[in-house]
């Protein structure tokens, strides 16, 4: 007779070594319904048990299956079913709004450390990343799980300036749709991308070809929003340049002219800071298309269309209309008041994990301090550091400075309008994105959560009205 552990990759068609306590109903693709189903007839078959329904539900992982199986063997019931047990106890449905504290899975991609301000990708701290770092290094480490070496670099620099460029059909709807917010123009021809391929890659459900089909989307980002941002400026879209890093070819492209090397910098900063932030709701979005094999396009369409929501990405918006309301450092004071008497937000301040201040602000209001040197405006810094200053006495609250508060004032230094802040952060975040749909990827389980039912019961349907 065969082991368990046999049976189980018999059936599931995977190697033996892969059956531990760790695998589960629906954590690799094998296992899906109907394998499942699959596996309790052969156990049946096998061992002799009797699968009920019940039993069904109770053995979703081999953890159970080997505590059943030890059970039924020491009882010498080999070929019994267990004795009947009785009706377990209504459970309390305890529902956590918002997935408030729920743990959906494990990761290996980035690290939070809200109670002491904690960011790491890989390991690696944000603070080394972003003062040492290329975006092209950080986008590698995240991507392929490593920082590369020189050799490595290289290529994947080529990689990425080799596939900038975008497909005729699709820069013509960029063209179209220049009157579009600029974040709406890239989700829908982000879509375009995987449709107008000659050979979709997402109806190849291989990791290789996800992993390819990110590098390229991590590349043709920054194209289409420079090349939106071109269009309705009246302008031709400019050609992706073969030279130069990541940052400066996304700002050739952007501005239609040379970037200064502050302006690179900060760009090349933003980049990193804003490339992954794990299990936020735009990444969520992109890992639950991928549980449903939707495909790395699709993903990736997802996240930018719940990173657009005015309580995402689209709050940096809203800081550059705050400081606009303000308008003057002393205002501040009288503005933060207000608001608190209305119950109402203080943009750029509080965060759904962070307890104390974002590690990402420091390093964009360096940018900003940085940009407003070259370009001998301050005001701007001003007003957002007195809001800051103005709300420090609710930091030992949990209320700190977000990574939104310094954000949008930078990219306004550099000439952009404020409607270009989400997709200017959507160009680094593409590269979190991509890693957290590659490991949803990698260990799959379709993502099914559940409602707790509260409206009616076996209402009588109308007589149709005469």
């Amino acid at each position: 007779m065969s082991t368990l552990d046999e049976v189980i990759a018999r059936v599931l068609n995977i190697p033996v070594e892969d059956v531990d306590d760790e695998l589960g109903y629906q954590s690799v693709r094998q296992w899906d319904s109907l394998g499942h189903v699959t596996l309790m007839v052969a156990l049946e078959n096998e061992f002799g048990w009797d699968v009920t329904d019940e039993t069904m539900l109770e053995l979703r992982s081999v953890a159970a299956l080997r505590s059943y199986a030890a059970e039924v063997s020491g009882s010498a019931q080999t070929t019994q079913p267990r004795p009947p047990q009785s009706e377990p106890a209504p459970v309390p449905v305890t529902v956590h709004r918002g997935l408030e504290g729920i743990v959906f899975d494990r990761s290996a991609v980035t690290y939070i450390g809200g109670a002491e301000g904690v960011l790491e990708y890989r390991g690696y701290s944000i603070h080394d990343l972003a003062a040492r770092s290329r975006f092209e290094e950080v986008a590698h480490l995240l991507i392929r799980g490593r920082l590369p070496d020189h050799e490595n670099l290289r290529a994947f620099e080529k990689e990425l300036a080799s596939q900038r460029r975008l497909p005729d059909r699709v820069l013509e709807l960029v063209y179209a749709l220049r009157d579009a917010k600029p974040v709406d123009a890239l989700r829908t021809c982000v879509s375009a991308l995987g449709a107008f391929e000659s050979e979709p890659s997402d109806q190849d459900e291989s990791f290789e070809a996800a992993r390819n089909t990110g590098t390229r989307l991590l590349a043709q980002v920054p194209t289409l929003i420079a090349a939106h941002h071109a269009a309705r400026s009246g302008r031709d879209a400019v050609e992706p340049p073969e030279g130069g890093s990541h940052a400066e070819a996304f700002l050739t492209m952007l501005l239609g002219e040379s970037p200064s090397p502050a302006t690179v910098e900060f760009i090349n900063r933003s980049l990193i800071v804003h490339a992954d932030h794990s299990a936020n709701a735009s990444a969520f979005s992109a890992r639950i298309s991928v549980s449903c094999r939707a495909g790395m396009t699709a993903a990736i369409t997802s996240a930018i269309a719940a990173f657009s929501g005015s309580v995402h990405g689209g709050a940096a918006e809203r800081v550059l209309d705050q400081i606009d309301a303000v308008g003057r450092p002393e205002h501040a004071a009288e503005h933060v008041r207000r608001l608190r008497a209305l119950n109402q937000p203080v943009m750029g301040f509080g965060h759904r994990v962070y307890r104390t201040e974002d590690p990402r602000v420091r390093h964009l209001r360096a940018s900003v301090e940085e940009l407003s040197r070259e370009h001998e405006d301050f005001l701007g810094l001003r007003v957002a550091d007195a809001i800051s200053a103005e709300m420090s006495h609710y930091t030992r609250l949990g209320v700190a400075p977000n990574v939104d508060l310094y954000a949008g004032l930078a990219y306004r230094l550099i000439g952009l309008p404020k409607d270009l802040a989400v997709p200017m952060f959507v160009a680094g975040r593409t590269a979190g994105w991509v890693a957290q749909a590659l490991e949803q990827h990698e260990n799959n389980v379709l993502i099914r959560p559940l409602l707790e039912y509260t409206g009616p019961h076996g209402l009588p349907y109308p007589k149709a009205v005469s």
